[in-house]
């Protein structure tokens, strides 16, 4: 493998962009989508139901969107409206150079 087949695996690797979790809602079954954010974040029944209590909030940050999906899939089939969405490239996330 050359330098140019490397940093084409390297971008075909490392390029793929990010999703966020986002719970929107957590609908009329609370006990259900408060298990379902834990079987998701790994929290404590507790912090899940914080964290539920807070929506809309990114459940899950930075995953594939493969993983992304299937989170989403744990939380709508509790009741719960919520989505993947695509984080912003870094690069606009960082402060303009002085």
């Amino acid at each position: 493998m050359d330098d140019e087949d490397v940093a084409e695996y390297f971008t075909l690797i490392c390029d793929d962009p990010s999703y966020a979790v986002v719970l929107l809602d957590c609908g009329p079954r609370e006990r259900d989508v408060v298990r379902a954010v834990r079987e998701v974040t790994g929290l404590s029944l507790w912090h899940s139901k914080v964290l539920m209590r807070r929506a809309p909030v990114a459940v899950l940050e930075d995953r594939p969107q493969d993983l992304a999906d299937d989170a989403v899939a744990v939380l709508r089939s509790a009741g719960a409206l919520a989505e993947a969405r695509q984080e912003p490239e870094p690069e606009r996330w960082a402060a303009p150079s002085p």
